[in-house]
């Protein structure tokens, strides 16, 4: 099971930094993405990074504001937010996939159950 954590509130233009991590489960074997699903909207991909932090995708929206980052040793994956817009407001989660980098065409062996973002204007 994964487990985010770092959500809360933050204005326009703030930041945030969200975490992943495991309840005991190795992390440096599986590759890792954040989603994010706005109420009302479908879930969609913010961003993955690959077995051993050295290959990372970015959705274009949020390319140039949002770092993706992971630390095997501290079983963690981190996604900080930067130059945060309203629109970013979305329950974020985290998934992994037993696998050296992520693949958005095949289903995640693991999801967390999501930390709440909220970007006042």
């Amino acid at each position: 099971q994964l487990i985010e954590s770092g959500g809360g509130l933050a204005q326009a233009g703030g930041s945030l930094r969200l975490s992943c991590t495991t309840n005991g489960r190795a992390f440096d074997t599986y590759a890792v993405a954040w989603f994010r699903q706005a109420p009302g909207k479908e879930r969609e991909f913010v961003a993955h990074i690959g077995r051993n932090g050295d290959y990372k995708v970015y959705a274009d929206s949020v390319k140039g504001r949002f770092t993706i980052s992971r630390d095997n040793a501290a079983n963690t994956v981190d996604l900080q937010l930067d130059r945060l817009k309203p629109e970013d407001t979305a329950a974020y989660y985290c998934a992994a996939q037993g696998r050296f980098y992520y693949s958005l065409s095949a289903g995640a062996d693991y999801w967390g159950r999501g930390t709440q973002v909220a970007i006042s204007p």
